[in-house]
């Protein structure tokens, strides 16, 4: 059966990049984010692979409960809490630790009988971001509320997200970060903020807990910094084949609307790929990809299941070639540019009809 397209996991890697995290801040622990799938590389094989991590989060409940059903023995910590009792009761049932961030998650608290009290809680705390958590001056009284709770067993961190910590040097972020760092002080709880960015880049940070996601999968979260200047190794190898190709002549239209035309006579290779399986239609016209060693430019609009590329210039280009969408040789926060985004959003909208290949090849 075809396997293609396929994106090839090296697990080695991930454990590499993992211990990279280790190194930059020896002292804190780490909650590998492995949120939206692992951000697309796949959360259980993942999560098995970061099996030194202390915790993971995830974005929503359903995410914890698929990796505590798989075997993963951490805590977990769902990002976005839960909004309704019934779901607070599940959390409860699969051990999973919730972050609260606003006052109907507390007062959810006073509602529920849970038959284990709740662990590994956190309370998010409104800095700057402007996206999820309590003000400042709401803390002290969230804090006693969640501390008076029998369904909360142990202590309650603090956690906020930072909104600029992949520009290195704002202000903003030392802001931020002094406001959670006060109230740590005044009331002797542990700490989470510090991304892969603030980890890479701002070590007064890292806190008790580190939350590393983008460079546990190898790749830079800076615009002017690439994945090996950072001591990260590529996770992701996201490859398709040659299924056809195509002589054209001058005049030539390429693909749906004929967006491109053939200035001369040339090659086109079509290629299994479309963004039914994640590659996006934005780099219709502007995309590249790697054959053998060698860049090819995508013609014309991405479709659902094919692009065409130009391998004029690849003689030995033949059907069956494996053609590299992004991955060694061809990183994707470069493709991620090409298509006027981030590298985010390239893996984690690859599909679950591409085939996910796990491999502890050399890092």
């Amino acid at each position: 059966m075809q396997t293609y397209p396929v994106a090839t996991i090296n697990l080695s890697a991930l454990k590499h990049n993992l211990s990279r995290v280790k190194q930059l801040a020896p002292n804190s622990h780490v909650m590998s984010v492995i949120k939206a799938n692992a951000y697309g590389h796949g959360a259980v094989d993942v999560a098995h692979a970061l099996a030194e991590s202390d915790a993971f989060a995830v974005a929503r409940l359903a995410e914890g409960v698929q990796l505590r059903e798989s075997g993963i023995k951490q805590p977990i910590v769902i990002l976005e809490g839960v909004n309704t009792a019934s779901d607070m009761v599940i959390a409860s049932e699969h051990s999973l630790s919730l972050v609260f961030h606003n006052e109907l998650q507390i007062e959810l608290l006073t509602q529920v009988s849970l038959a284990k009290p709740l662990c590994f809680c956190w309370l998010m705390v409104e800095t700057g971001m402007h996206r999820l958590g309590l003000p400042v001056e709401k803390v002290d009284d969230a804090l006693i509320a969640l501390s008076a709770n029998e369904n909360i067993a142990d202590s309650v961190g603090l956690m906020s997200h930072f909104a600029n910590a992949d520009l290195i040097g704002d202000v903003r972020n030392k802001q931020q970060l002094e406001q959670l760092n006060q109230l740590a002080l005044k009331h002797g709880r542990p700490t989470s903020m510090a991304n892969s960015a603030a980890i890479l880049s701002y070590p007064e940070s890292h806190g008790h807990w580190l939350r590393p996601g983008l460079m546990l999968y190898g790749i830079s979260p800076f615009e002017d910094k690439t994945a090996p200047e950072l001591g990260l190794h590529t996770v992701m190898n996201f490859q398709s084949v040659i299924t056809a190709i195509q002589a054209l002549k001058v005049g030539d239209q390429v693909g749906y609307g004929g967006s491109w035309i053939a200035e001369s006579d040339m090659k086109v290779a079509i290629v299994s790929i479309g963004y039914a399986d994640g590659y996006s239609r934005q780099l219709s016209n502007s995309g590249m990809v790697l054959i053998q060693g060698k860049r090819a430019a995508v013609l014309g609009r991405v479709s659902m299941d094919m692009i065409a590329i130009d391998i004029s210039h690849l003689s030995y280009a033949t059907i069956g070639d494996k053609v590299t969408l992004w991955g060694d040789g061809l990183p994707v926060e470069y493709i991620a540019a090409q298509a006027n985004t981030i590298s985010y959003e390239l893996v984690c909208q690859v599909s679950q009809r591409v085939i996910r290949e796990y491999h502890n090849g050399q890092a």
